[in-house]
């Protein structure tokens, strides 16, 4: 009744075939790698062209001031939310203009993020533009209540050929930064 199994992998040729036939497939799968790395070329930017990028997240000021409460007002307030002032959790859109060589180049309105439209405001465009020498003016303004803007920039730069020039918003810096 003993029954005997046999618990051993064939031996011979088919092993060999089993090992070049993956040896095959691994180069041409190698091979498909280092075509498709290299091929259909990829331009980043034309030859004579630099990239503006405008990429800012900012946060308005709030759309209104703080004001104190009445007595009557903290009375109706359960005892946890009974603060002597009361301020408004909306913030201002964010307005961004940007010109290249006296010429409009974006006019942004971003509203603030969040339900309670109390995020941040994020504006992103991308611009190719001819190499060489530019005129960057940016204006930005971050309260509504306010006509004018709080924030500008004008600079001269020289953009080489594929250059990446990022104007962003940073407020340890003052403002409007040029990187």
């Amino acid at each position: 009744m003993a029954e005997s199994f046999r618990t051993s992998a064939p031996a011979g040729p088919r092993g060999l075939r089993a090992w070049a036939g993956q040896l095959v497939l691994y180069g041409l799968f190698a091979l498909a790698v280092g075509v498709f790395s290299h091929w259909p070329p990829y331009q980043h930017l034309a030859a004579d062209l630099a990239l503006v990028k405008l990429s800012l997240v900012h946060t308005g000021k709030p759309v209104g001031d703080c004001r104190p409460l009445t007595p009557e007002e903290l009375g109706k307030l359960p005892p946890n939310m009974r603060a002597p002032m009361q301020c408004p959790r909306e913030r201002s859109p964010v307005t961004v203009e940007l010109d290249i060589d006296g010429a409009p180049a974006v006019r942004a309105e971003a509203a603030p993020s969040g339900l309670a439209r109390d995020g941040a405001s994020s504006i992103y465009r991308r611009l190719p533009v001819p190499a060489g020498e530019r005129l960057i003016s940016v204006r930005l303004r971050d309260d509504v209540r306010s006509a004018g803007f709080a924030y500008r920039l004008e600079r001269r730069v020289h953009l080489a050929p594929a250059q990446v020039l990022v104007i962003d918003f940073d407020t340890e810096k003052g403002g409007i930064t040029l990187q």
